[in-house]
């Protein structure tokens, strides 16, 4: 009975170092899709600020120009609202992996 036991609790253990990895694996995924999310919503914020400096350096040649600044202002409010979830997102599971578990002994 006692071979049984030391297997189960043997298998315990390598179950928690599983999850702890997972959380870890978990966490760093999170922080780099806040890193991605980030980065393509500073790449949207440069597209934005050359079509308005193309636009101040030529002027107003059509309206769709003047849309097409319009599209990109709101895909970037877009991508900065979803980089400020995937930082969230991140903290939260940053914290979710650095917590310990507590456990009884028997």
């Amino acid at each position: 009975m006692s071979n049984a036991a030391s297997e189960l609790a043997k298998l315990r253990a390598a179950l928690a170092a599983a999850e702890a990895r997972a959380d870890v694996a978990e966490s760093e995924l999170a922080q780099a899709r806040a890193v991605v999310s980030c980065s393509e919503a500073m790449i949207q914020e440069l597209k934005l600020e050359i079509a308005k400096l193309r636009r101040d350096k030529y002027g107003i040649s059509s309206e769709r120009r003047a849309r097409l600044i319009d599209q990109l202002e709101l895909q970037l409010e877009e991508m900065e609202a979803a980089a400020t979830e995937d930082a969230l997102a991140a903290d939260q599971a940053s914290e979710k992996a650095s917590t310990v578990r507590a456990f009884t002994r028997r």
